[in-house]
């Protein structure tokens, strides 16, 4: 039986009931139960902000976000981001969904870690980002209620090694292909013009968010 929050679950189709299987049989319960939180809190910030999104699209994009990250979809020349788009895409395919959805949800999962961008897009593209941020780097975390956070972390444990289990994962699914993570050329740019530059560090956020595991 799935959590309910405010009136909000998960989806009870076959393509998500379908979804749940096949996350769960190619993650691990690190990223399984991650991605199930990201779902929620994306769900929720959606509920908050009183966006009309479809919340279908919205379980997709969460649960396959990380796909790339798995032996089994992960490509050795594609960013795993490019890989969990493209894992999302083939599975929606089956359930007849329209190639305008599909590619929202495939641009939902390709953009999920390029801050900045996201949030001005529509929302199942906004969302995932949000979810997805909240549930990592514990931004807006003040916007959830303990009783709310408290419910998903139950539901979907956060272990309490969950910010250097979460930064190896990564590591692990990029590690082989490190060409494909070449990144933000503004910070380049700056580093190159401006010697004293301190870039911003993503493991350092993880590690200072105010999450506790």
């Amino acid at each position: 039986m799935s959590l309910t929050i405010n009136g909000i679950r998960i989806p009870d189709s076959k393509m998500c009931r379908d979804a749940t299987e096949r996350v769960r049989d190619s993650e691990s319960e690190l990223l399984f139960h991650h991605s199930s939180r990201v779902y929620y809190w994306a769900a929720l910030a959606g509920q908050a902000r009183q966006l009309n999104v479809d919340h279908e699209l919205l379980y997709i994009g969460c649960m396959f976000h990380d796909m790339g990250l798995t032996h089994e979809h992960c490509s050795c020349d594609k960013r795993f981001e490019v890989d969990g788009a493209n894992t999302a895409r083939e599975f929606m395919q089956q359930y007849g969904i329209s190639g305008q959805d599909i590619d929202k949800v495939w641009t939902a999962i390709a953009l999920h870690t390029t801050p900045g961008i996201p949030e001005f897009m529509e929302p199942v593209i906004a969302l995932v980002t949000a979810g997805v941020e909240m549930d990592v780097l514990g931004i807006n975390y003040q916007a959830y209620e303990d009783d709310v956070r408290h419910a998903v972390v139950n539901t979907h444990p956060r272990t309490a090694t969950f910010k250097e289990d979460i930064i190896q994962a990564f590591y692990d699914g990029i590690k082989n292909k490190p060409q494909t993570t070449f990144g933000n050329v503004k910070a380049d740019v700056i580093a190159d013009k401006e010697p004293e530059f301190i870039r911003g560090n993503f493991c350092s956020i993880i590690r200072q968010s105010r999450w506790q595991g």
